[in-house]
């Protein structure tokens, strides 16, 4: 298949995501793309309000006959994942996503591609330009920042949206339909220190730890990936212990919601301990390599002499980071009593860093049952508080209780059927969606989400399948026929 992405069927869809792809979204940068959206509205002629922080809704009126027909909000965030390979030179806040085919999935070349939301975003402004749809009152609301803590959502206000039934279009798997999600918060951990002087006597050495899948950390959290971050610590901890090591710097991860890909460190090793620490990493590559070989076969752990370093983090506390971090709580904690395939309980650690003067460690704790989710963040705040940091927990945000009464939900069900000859697949979903904020605003509103069939996102994997796209929009549009009156 060798058509470009605007040449692809849905026709109304791919030529909005290409336009989209030519817009830097990163998370806290949308204002490009919210100036774009805005001026779309405007120019159909539509009712468009932006508010305080940068959310949109676009209202369009009924079509002629369908005046009587619930009020329908389509509901999709504006920012995407900035993520890419090493070996990759783009910048998310200039250059456009380089989007192509590979047989019947659409790819980015090295970064994430967006379609998380990005599709769901061109499907909204697809069906604001259409003449031909038929349908009721429409709100279309796209939402900022859902990927880095849902502050657009959590900025709506009573009045904004005027539809009873809100359809989330932020679902990633083509005949699938989700009714409830996880609520999450972020865990805040900060070390300081005041650096030390590098002393004679030891060789400055690079590790780095690469080739790492990563992937949504609810989504793909259960996977048994590697975590880049616990790759390293427990190569630290190993290496502290048996050959002196001294820490002097480590970066790795950059975003909560994505399981880190790459980590590194710089670390001092005593002149005497360097042939005992190349043979104590040489064999732990082989063991990680080994565990991690079905899930992780491009694991890379590689190690070289660097410049020599001008500062190095005290011995005491490096001693207490590196057993904290490497004793952190990481991936899945429970899986979901009578639902063994869904994760209830998680935690992602995504990002340790250093700079001058502090260290930072940050997770993402993701549970359906608030009383776990607590539990998981006092069990870590009493490991960190131990080794001596300044814990907090922020942005708490509520999970979605399903709602198996939903009448939206049953009239979905019964035009998939109709349509493909199969019933749709009811779930909840171990991630972060925006509807249980929503809903803690609209308590009335009737939800569901649902969208084509995305793999891999918050990773350079992600990519979106061509056909599954062209079956949610079918879909979506028989839905729009179908609401009911009300």
């Amino acid at each position: 298949m060798n058509k470009r992405i605007e040449e692809l069927a849905p026709a109304g869809i791919w030529k909005n995501f290409k336009k989209i792809t030519q817009i830097p979204r990163p998370s806290k940068k949308e204002a490009r793309i919210v100036e774009y959206v805005k001026k779309f509205g405007e120019n159909l002629g539509l009712e468009t309000h932006v508010d305080d922080v940068g959310n949109i809704v676009i209202r369009k009126p009924a079509t002629t006959g369908m005046e009587n027909r619930k009020g329908v909000i389509f509901q999709a965030h504006l920012d995407m994942v900035p993520q890419k390979n090493s070996d990759k030179q783009h910048d998310f806040e200039k250059d456009p996503i380089e989007a192509y085919m590979d047989g019947d999935w659409v790819k980015a070349s090295g970064t994430t591609l967006g379609a998380d939301n990005g599709i769901g975003v061109a499907a909204m402004l697809a069906v604001l330009e259409s003449k031909s749809l038929s349908h009721g009152p429409i709100d279309a609301l796209f939402t900022i920042d859902e990927e880095t803590g849902m502050t657009g959502a959590f900025a709506l206000k009573p009045g904004q949206l005027k539809g009873e039934i809100l359809l989330n279009l932020d679902s990633e798997d083509e005949g699938e339909m989700y009714i409830g999600c996880a609520g999450g918060m972020d865990g805040n951990i900060e070390f300081e220190y005041i650096a030390e002087k590098v002393p004679l006597g030891y060789v400055p050495y690079l590790i780095k730890i690469s080739g790492l899948k990563g992937g949504h950390s609810g989504i793909d959290i259960s996977l048994g990936r590697g975590n880049s971050n616990l790759v390293l610590f427990r190569l630290l901890w190993k290496a502290e212990r048996v050959n002196g090591l001294r820490l002097c710097e480590v970066e790795g991860g950059n975003m909560r919601n994505a399981i880190p890909r790459e980590a590194h460190a710089i670390v001092l090793v005593p002149e005497g301990n360097e042939k005992t620490f190349l043979e104590l990493t040489r064999e732990y590559e082989k063991t990680v390599s080994g565990e991690l070989a079905a899930t992780e076969p491009d694991l890379r752990i590689e190690w070289s002499k660097t410049d020599m370093p001008v500062r190095m983090i005290q011995a005491d506390l490096q001693k207490r980071l590196i057993a904290s971090v490497y004793s952190c709580p990481n991936g899945t904690i429970r899986m979901t009593d009578g639902i063994p395939e869904l994760v209830e309980t998680s935690t992602n650690l995504a990002i340790v860093k250093t700079d001058p003067s502090r260290i930072h460690v940050n997770c993402l704790l993701r549970s359906s049952v608030d009383s776990a989710k607590e539990n998981l963040a006092n069990s870590m705040r009493a490991l960190f508080e131990m080794a001596g940091a300044h814990v907090s927990f922020t942005g708490s945000y509520p999970g979605w209780k399903p709602n198996m009464d939903s009448s939206i939900m049953k009239t979905m069900d019964k035009v998939y059927q109709t349509k493909y000859g199969k019933k749709l697949e009811i779930k909840a979903i171990h991630a972060g969606l925006e509807c249980g904020i929503i809903g803690g605003v609209y308590p009335n509103l009737d939800m569901v989400s649902f969208g084509p069939t995305i793999r891999h996102p918050h990773s350079p994997d992600e990519k979106v399948h061509v056909a599954s796209v062209q079956k949610f929009w079918d879909f979506l549009v028989d839905t729009l026929k179908n609401i009911p009156v009300k």
